[in-house]
């Protein structure tokens, strides 16, 4: 009987753990439940930085991939980037969206751009928080919100916490070292860039020191952000100028093997960013602000705050890549300051920008111009600021307008971006405003990967491109480029591309080795007589070669390479109207001439057609200033009535030479196409002969039966480019982009001295 009681205790206690278990398994399976099921949506340009929640589940909407929604980073992005695109950029979730799961890590240094999954990524100096992305599964053991907290507040900046007085020291020993090692002048640095060669440190080590335990609550920016504090002006003014006197004379570094390691270097300028602000006494310092061109180039006394504020120290010009040097550090704390005023402005912030008035412009000017503007790391922020001045003061110099010259700048680094297009400001105060908040890219100087860029995306309707006006590029270079640059020129140049090239501080004798392609400049102009390449000694002389290339780039007389193999000629066709043509035949005839004729630009100031059809006699069909459009051209040629008759070639070729080509343009290439189905009754040699001497560029087309004698003959050397034969009418049409090709091979092939 007791056995049975214990028995049945026992059994009675199994079945409640049993139950208790049961009970504990389906709550935690109905609280995962609800974390999956109940996840916050989140818009595509909600920020990372915007949403207080220290780690998150959330669900991105489709279609976000979208250039407005900025990402700055890689792996580890800053929290101003938009949390969906990051997402897209890293892999997560691709464009139809998705859940992810973010997690907050602490702020650092050289965000790193790259471009992965459709998506193009910025770099950025530094910011305040950085956030990793990762696939939409809970964590364990971690309670995600069903809603998300927002911040209410906006961005800004953040000063840094202060360190320690033990980092303190590491620091100033750190900058000392850097004082000791690197005493090179502003104006003898001799160190160039090269290929990248050091390792860069992995997203998985920075996040070993940086992420911080997802339980831990984070506080309300706008409850913990430094208030700006009222300074008398001659208090500050002492301050700044005691700061500059205890400043680490800090050079320029030219690149030593290396060009692009950006947080290598990160500790470095930290560490003496710290001795500068221990030196001032405040958390933040007065540096470069990319919107004041002229302020970053001498000491300015602003009139409204009555501080002044001191030039830096050039540092790390061409620090082995470190993006860290152009840490904007601006004094973020002069109330109403955004983030945009200090030069991390986005490109959608600049684009967009309704035109404030729109300029007639220079009318003596009417240029399509394309700046390349250096961006690379090799560059150093000083410079960059010294090109954004100069392209200031060529845009106005030019006198921007509808009737005048347009611009836009394209900068360059590892890869090319349009900062603005032709069509973006039409005046020269809109442009030199916009030039001032462009913020620099960093990488290396692929000066062949841009042009290319520009030979297919820049110059189109789309972009503002006005047809008639000359297409010109200039190329800003510091040093000497790190690609190749000929294939790029040419096909631009072949597309009608003027390439002018600015050197700036070009290699030494000692450094020319380092070049990757010897003569780069020589090898990418439009023409090698020096007209279009510029060499200045130093960044700081460059100001005074402004003038000098708006004259250049304005003589649109002297614009030799718009002038291409389809819009620079007059072509005149000759057409056998023999009796052994047939009407069937010459109605397939002039279907080639259109044919080829349809491939050409067309207008009374490119390329012209004239057409003569002949027997025993001659007809001159049109003329080459009777018709100014293509489809006038087209409807000429459709409207040729057949002759019949006998074959006089030579007396054709005489008579197009008189009525035709001794009416061509000076500035044109004379072309003659000939096409005949038969032995000519007549000497053709003679008449060749002399079409070739007044510089005409004869092709012959025989059909049936043409005599090959003949054909060579009329054909400018050498034969086999210039003479054609099918045995049928019909198979005509096989020949039109081989002429075109040859055409343009023989117009390409020009000496460009």
């Amino acid at each position: 009987m007791k056995a049975t009681v214990i028995a049945t205790f026992f059994g009675v206690f199994l079945m409640c753990t049993c139950a208790a278990k049961e009970a504990t398994r389906k709550m935690k399976k109905a609280k995962l439940y609800f974390a999956l099921t109940d996840v916050p949506q989140i818009d595509c340009d909600v920020k990372a930085g915007k949403i207080i929640n220290p780690e998150f589940i959330a669900k991105c909407p489709p279609g976000c991939q979208d250039v407005k929604h900025r990402v700055y980073g890689t792996d580890i992005y800053a929290s101003f980037s938009s949390v969906c695109n990051a997402a897209i950029h890293s892999g997560v979730i691709d464009n139809t969206g998705g859940k992810i799961l973010v997690q907050k890590v602490a702020g650092h240094s050289g965000y790193r751009g790259s471009f992965s999954n459709g998506v193009r990524s910025l770099s950025l100096p530094r910011w305040r928080e950085s956030f990793l992305v990762s696939e939409g599964k809970p964590r364990k053991g971690v309670t995600y919100p069903s809603a998300l907290e927002y911040s209410s507040s906006k961005s800004t900046a953040v000063k840094s916490e202060p360190k320690k007085p033990e980092q303190d020291l590491k620091a100033m020993k750190s900058a000392d070292t850097i004082n000791t090692s690197e005493k090179a002048s502003e104006q003898g640095d001799a160190v160039r860039k090269e290929y990248q060669t050091s390792p860069v440190p992995t997203p998985a080590t920075q996040m070993a020191t940086t992420t911080p335990t997802p339980t831990t609550t984070t506080t309300d920016p706008s409850t913990t952000m430094p208030k700006p504090t009222t300074t008398p002006a001659a208090t500050r003014t002492t301050a700044v100028a005691a700061a500059a006197k205890t400043r680490p004379g800090l050079h320029r570094v030219r690149d030593i093997g290396s060009s692009s390691v950006h947080p290598a270097y990160s500790s470095v300028l930290a560490a003496a960013s710290r001795q500068i602000q221990a030196a001032q006494g405040r958390g933040q310092n007065a540096v470069f602000r990319s919107t004041s061109t002229s302020a970053s180039n001498r000491n300015i006394l602003r009139p409204n705050a009555g501080i002044q504020r001191q030039e830096p120290i050039a540092a790390f010009r061409r620090a082995a890549g470190s993006p860290a040097h152009l840490a904007m550090e601006t004094d973020l704390w002069k109330p109403g300051l955004s983030l945009f005023d200090t030069g991390y402005s986005s490109k959608e912030e600049l684009n967009p920008k309704p035109l404030e008035s729109i300029s007639q412009g220079n009318p003596n000017c009417k240029v399509d111009l394309s700046f390349l503007m250096d961006g690379s790391w090799s560059i150093g922020k000083r410079r960059f600021q010294l090109q954004k001045q100069f392209l200031g003061n060529v845009a106005q110099a030019l006198g921007i307008g509808s009737t005048g010259p347009l611009m836009g700048i394209i900068q360059y680094g590892d890869d090319p971006s349009t900062e603005f297009n032709l069509k973006t400001y039409a005046n020269s105060k809109d442009l030199r405003n916009a030039i001032e908040k462009i913020s620099q890219k960093g990488g290396l100087s692929n000066v062949g990967k841009a042009l290319s860029f520009v030979n297919k995306n820049f110059f189109l309707d789309a972009n503002g491109n006005r047809g008639g006006a000359p297409n010109v590029v200039v190329v800003m270079v510091d040093g000497w480029p790190t690609d190749r640059v000929e294939e790029a020129s040419r096909l631009a140049r072949e597309s009608g591309i003027n390439i002018f090239f600015v050197t700036i501080e070009a290699a030494a004798e000692s450094e020319k080795q380092r070049i990757v392609e010897p003569n780069f400049v020589d090898k990418a102009v439009c023409r090698t007589n020096g007209f279009y390449s510029i060499n200045v000694p130093s960044w700081f002389s460059l100001h005074k070669v402004v003038q000098p290339l708006v004259k250049r780039v304005c003589d649109t007389d002297r614009l030799v390479c718009s002038k291409t193999c389809l819009n620079s000629a007059d072509i005149g066709f000759v057409i056998d109207g023999s009796s052994s043509v047939g009407t069937s035949n010459f109605r397939t005839v002039l279907q080639f001439v259109a044919n080829i004729s349809k491939e050409f630009e067309i207008s009374d100031t490119d390329t012209r057609i004239g057409a003569v059809q002949y027997t025993y006699e001659q007809r001159l069909e049109f003329s080459f200033d009777k018709y100014s459009t293509k489809q006038d051209v087209l409807s000429a040629i459709k409207r040729i009535s057949y002759w019949s008759g006998g074959t006089s070639t030579g007396a054709a070729i005489t008579y197009a030479l008189e009525e035709l080509f001794s009416k061509s343009k000076p500035n044109k290439r004379k072309i003659m196409i000939l096409i005949t189905d038969g032995r000519s009754y007549d000497d053709v040699r003679v008449p060749a002969l002399a079409a070739h001497q007044n510089g005409v560029i004869a092709y012959s087309i025989g059909v049936a039966w043409a005599a090959q004698d003949e054909l060579e003959a009329i054909a400018t050397d050498p034969d086999k480019e210039h003479s054609f034969f099918v045995d049928e009418f019909d198979n005509l049409y096989h020949f039109v982009n081989e002429i075109i090709r040859n055409i343009c091979t023989e117009f390409n092939s020009q000496p460009r001295n």
